[in-house]
């Protein structure tokens, strides 16, 4: 094979990766710093970058090297850039130019408009938005070939190789051991004493603390930062990661959490092969993946009682007064108290998976045609209801709670459950490999845990997907099984 060809295609390769980014940090400005009456130019700006783009994706010449690569005998690294560049190289070229923009430019109107109806809690002002992004969602995956098969496009563009059907498959396995047991630990929760009441957590000492706390655990802050949202994410490349989290004076434990969760995303970016950033070998796995790295570090790391025996005696010091009389005990059972939520992000680990079935059962009728947008406050508040146990009060404790759909990321939700099937695969193999961890943590080092995941899950890039870098890792097949386990242990 001609290592020229190879350089010459990461070259290209890279292009696209770079002008990526930029889309990437217009979207991170877009909701942390843009002043309001700005959003129609931020709308063309996006457009603009997507194009720019869409063109370096597609560039005749990546096509030309693609087809001289694949003749000829390869390494098994090798052959996986080849394979992702063909999958991304096929898929701009199927896309329309025109198509590009107006997504692109949809979504930053999609994120407005979600963020004015949260706030009067309005469904009808953000119905049509939603009616648009299926459409558009509708369209790209017949221009790819998904036609009849659309949330199974949406599903595989987040997680190459899954299908409803599989996740289906998974979910209903989940279903029939949680929901029982999600009832049975809240009905004892229930005859438990009232929960902490928090008040007076002052937000910079908050970020002092969350600053602290992500350090720690190994987050890189000269490639990223954090920083203030409406709705928490994690954004960039590892040369840049940019966080978010939110601040509430009577709910500190929200912003760490919310923190902690992103900072699992931002180490597994950081901890990609920065020579190989746009090609498979420096991409994430997948999102299920993604968010299995997210979800170990917010929970089996960040709830378990080694982590706190080493952070509680600092978090008093920035807070004595009101902490003052609070046990460690109460503390550690405030951080894993179980109690229905309404909202996703607030919910318990018990509780947090049936959030996530809820909408991937939504999505399908979406998708399938037996729901429609204006009836879904409505399909929404009665699954939340029968799964929850709760029924809104509001669109914007509901069905607008979220700001996933505003840019068409449909199909996303699911890879948080399956992350979480995933985060406790992992979580037993490293157990099994060092079953000291709780250990280290109590002595605040994290850095065993971190490196391993970095040679188990960051470093492999996208060699695997999801379901085959699960079963080299964990010599398992991906299984709510572990989850179960872990969630029995834990509060069972």
């Amino acid at each position: 094979m001609s290592s020229a060809t190879m350089d010459e295609l990461r070259q290209w390769l890279r292009r696209a990766f770079t002008l990526d980014t930029v889309g990437q940090l217009l979207g991170w400005d877009e909701q942390v710093n843009l002043p309001a009456a700005s959003a129609d130019q931020r709308g063309e700006q996006q457009a603009a970058i997507a194009e720019l783009q869409h063109a370096a994706a597609k560039a005749p010449r990546i096509g030309e090297l693609l087809t001289a690569l694949e003749g000829e005998t390869l390494s098994a690294d090798e052959a996986a850039v080849v394979k992702q560049a063909r999958r991304d190289f096929d898929r701009a070229t199927k896309l329309p130019v025109e198509f590009v923009r107006e997504k692109a430019q949809q979504g930053s109107r999609g994120y407005h408009a979600w963020a004015e109806a949260r706030a009067k809690a309005d469904f009808g002002l953000y119905a049509a938005v939603l009616e648009r992004n299926l459409d558009l969602a509708r369209r790209e995956a017949a221009y790819l070939g998904w036609a009849g098969r659309e949330y199974d496009y949406m599903i595989d563009k987040h997680d190459p190789g899954l299908s409803a059907a599989r996740i289906g498959a998974l979910f209903a396995e989940l279903k029939r051991e949680l929901v029982p047991f999600a009832r049975e630990v809240v009905a004892a929760a229930r005859r438990e004493p009232a929960g902490l009441a928090w008040r007076g957590f002052a937000v910079e000492a908050q970020q002092e603390f969350l600053r602290e706390v992500t350090e720690r655990l190994g987050f890189d802050y000269e490639r990223g930062r954090i920083d203030v949202s409406l709705h928490p994410f994690c954004s960039g490349s590892g040369d840049d990661v940019r966080m978010t989290t939110r601040f509430k004076d009577d709910e500190p434990l929200d912003s760490l959490f919310s923190a902690i969760h992103e900072t699992g995303h931002g180490l597994y970016e950081q901890g990609l092969t920065r020579a190989d950033f746009g090609t498979a070998l420096g991409m994430a796995a997948g999102m299920a993946a993604h968010e299995s790295q997210s979800r170990l570090w917010e929970n089996q790391v960040g709830r378990s009682r080694g982590f706190w025996r080493f952070f509680e005696p600092r978090w008093r010091e920035r807070f004595p007064a009101q902490t003052a009389g609070v046990t460690s005990e109460a503390l550690y059972r405030a951080i894993n108290a179980v109690a229905p939520t309404l909202i996703r992000v607030d919910a318990d680990e018990v509780t947090y998976n049936l959030h996530i079935v809820l909408r991937f059962e939504i999505e399908r009728r979406l998708f399938d045609g037996s729901l429609a947008v204006r009836d879904l406050p409505a399909a929404w508040n009665a699954a939340s209801a029968e799964l929850i146990g709760l029924t809104p009060t509001s669109d914007r404790d509901g069905v607008l709670q979220d700001v996933h759909w505003s840019d068409g990321s449909f199909g996303y939700f699911p890879s948080y459950t399956l992350g979480n099937m995933m985060a406790a695969q992992l979580w037993y193999r490293a157990l099994a490999e060092r079953p000291a961890l709780e250990a280290d943590f109590a002595r605040g080092e994290f850095g065993w845990l971190l490196q391993w995941l970095r040679t188990q899950v960051h470093a492999q890039g996208r060699r695997f997907d999801a379901l085959e870098l699960t079963q080299r890792v964990t010599g398992e097949e991906l299984s709510p099984r572990a989850l179960v386990r872990y969630l029995r242990e834990r509060y069972g």
